[in-house]
């Protein structure tokens, strides 16, 4: 099973907490998909604020308008730092997302580190390569944009 990894970090002109606030809530995670994904929580096991054993459940139409749940486990918190989500039920045969966010000059450096194996062996293979990686990308793009129009474009 071949295993893949995304990082995108993204600079961000906020206080740390702020940000904190907003990343870590599981209701921010529909605003920060782009809509033709219909991404929708269904559910979570707390309530706004993530800890460790938190469950969360969505559905979302990634490929073809075809409906698919998808449940992860927030795995691990260190409230202001970071927090990762692994997934239960989904798409992907593996799925680990680490969520980190550190305070620099001017405002908050966050890094996304996703490592992620698709189903289906060398079929998933091959997929990652057509179109997983690309949509993956894709919905980072859509983030930068959204957190860029939200909290403003950090200043080199």
């Amino acid at each position: 099973m071949p295993f893949y990894q995304f990082t995108r970090i993204q600079p961000i002109p906020a206080d740390i907490n702020e940000v904190w606030n907003f990343i870590s809530n599981p209701d921010n995670l529909a605003r920060i998909t782009p809509a033709y994904m219909d991404f929708k929580v269904t559910g979570n096991s707390g309530g706004e604020n993530m800890y460790p054993g938190m469950v969360i459940t969505y559905t979302i139409r990634p490929l073809l308008r075809i409906k698919l749940n998808w449940m992860t486990e927030i795995t691990q918190v260190k409230p202001g730092k970071y927090f990762i989500d692994e997934q239960r039920i989904g798409p992907y045969k593996f799925w680990h997302h680490q969520h980190h966010i550190e305070e620099v000059d001017g405002g908050v450096l966050m890094t996304d580190i996703v490592t992620y194996a698709p189903p289906f062996g060398f079929i998933g293979a091959i997929a990652n390569r057509l179109f997983i990686r690309k949509q993956l990308a894709a919905i980072f793009d859509f983030r930068r944009k959204f957190l860029e129009d939200n909290f403003g474009k950090f200043k080199k």
